[in-house]
């Protein structure tokens, strides 16, 4: 079977609680809401840089939300396995560039973010 035919599109109130939540808190700058979303030993690639565990990510966000000003609209998002979510964002901003689709590839563990990859 391949990929195309194990993933499919789901609306976005169908996410895990885990995933809209960090989605949700992270839209509006939320750190410590965001925090609780990942399990203490998750790992979070973005911009080319790993973080790993509670307190590299907790940093992360910390200064991922402050960086630079920008509106997020959700574009897609695809259900590759029971654990497996990729949610696509478009980002429009302050950044280099200014436009941007990336995304947000989450693994769940005991329904909570043990990893999140973002990248175009």
């Amino acid at each position: 079977m391949s990929e195309a035919d194990r993933t499919k599109g789901i609306p976005p109130e169908h996410l895990p609680a885990a995933v809209s939540n960090y989605l949700s808190a992270h839209r509006v700058n939320d750190v410590d809401k965001a925090i609780t979303s990942f399990t203490a030993d998750a790992e979070v690639t973005d911009d080319g840089r790993t973080h790993n565990g509670i307190d590299e990510i907790r940093t992360w966000l910390a200064h991922a939300a402050t960086e630079y000003t920008y509106s997020t609209e959700l574009r897609a998002v695809t259900q590759i396995s029971d654990l497996h979510y990729d949610v696509v964002q478009h980002l429009e901003g302050n950044f280099p560039g200014g436009v941007i689709d990336l995304h947000y590839r989450f693994v769940l563990r005991d329904a909570s973010i043990a990893r999140l990859a973002i990248e175009p």
